[in-house]
């Protein structure tokens, strides 16, 4: 089956131009999927998972995230947000999925989100539950457990978790090919400047606050999965607060799925066509 891939851009209401790319098979379209990627890498990672969302029936559209991918290296930005901090790369998801929701009239969109994406997400859904039929968080964590300033998380003690790593980014799959390309990607591997990390912790605190859990939509469908040797969630031990709080907050849908053995990218995992797999079939089943 031959996907397409196009490039195109979105303005937002401060002048930053969201570079997007849009994934789409020859077969009639019966749902949008919106993909979100983690930090210090880009969309294009993940072109496997939209390939095969594609092929499934979905068009699916992934944007780089500010500081992140070819208009942040041309703009020597990389690692830099801006001033508005971690809420302006959540305000571009709402500009993505509002263009989605006008270039496909009618049809659900689903917002699939990985790490630094699926904290993003965690956001969204506060203020956009409504435009979307469903959200999956990969790789996900309890980010006032997972706050570098309190934790001690960095990428040395998330490669810690490995026993004996190969490289610096053996964290991240037990496929060596993954650190290896991840490492020789120029779009990837970068650090973010310290006032972007922290403002990802300090705009994150609206997710501990039951007022603002209270403004999601308790029909939303909700799917967490990651992997059960994800350093990202303490190796599980940050993933399940943030999965009772969801349910507490009274969430009527929240499934969760842990790969026993795998690491932070699932979709990128040894077992990477049963993840995606999955998150199809789930896909499918609330955009029924």
């Amino acid at each position: 089956m031959t996907i397409s891939e196009t490039r195109f851009t979105l303005d937002t209401a401060d002048r930053h131009t969201i570079e997007c790319f849009a994934w789409t098979g020859p077969g009639p379209v019966h749902g949008v999927v919106q993909l979100v990627h983690g930090m210090a890498e880009h969309i294009r990672r993940y072109r496997h998972v939209a390939e095969a969302l594609a092929a499934a029936g979905y068009a699916v559209v992934g944007s780089d995230h500010r500081g992140h991918g070819d208009l942040a290296r041309a703009a020597g930005s990389l690692g830099d947000f801006g001033a508005g901090g971690f809420q302006s790369l959540v305000d571009d998801l709402a500009v993505v999925t509002h263009h989605l929701r006008e270039r496909h009239p009618g049809l659900p969109v689903t917002l699939v989100a990985h790490s630094m994406g699926s904290f993003a997400a965690q956001l969204y859904m506060l203020d956009h539950s409504n435009l979307v039929a469903g959200i999956a968080l990969s790789g996900t964590s309890a980010l006032e457990l997972l706050d570098v300033r309190h934790s001690g998380w960095t990428v040395e003690s998330a490669n810690a978790s490995v026993g004996t790593p190969r490289t610096p980014a053996d964290w991240l799959s037990r496929d060596p090919a993954v650190a290896d390309a991840f490492l020789a990607d120029p779009l990837c591997a970068f650090s973010l400047t310290e006032a972007s990390l922290f403002s990802i912790f300090d705009d994150g605190a609206r997710t501990t606050d039951r007022a603002q859990l209270d403004r999601i939509r308790k029909d939303l469908p909700l799917f967490l999965f990651t992997g059960d040797r994800d350093p990202v969630n303490g190796l599980l031990a940050w993933f399940h607060p943030l999965v009772d709080r969801l349910r507490g907050a009274g969430l009527a849908d929240v499934s969760t799925h842990v790969y026993g053995g795998a690491r932070h990218e699932v979709f990128n995992e040894t077992n990477r066509r049963e993840v995606i797999a999955n998150l199809v079939a789930w896909i499918d089943r609330v955009t029924a």
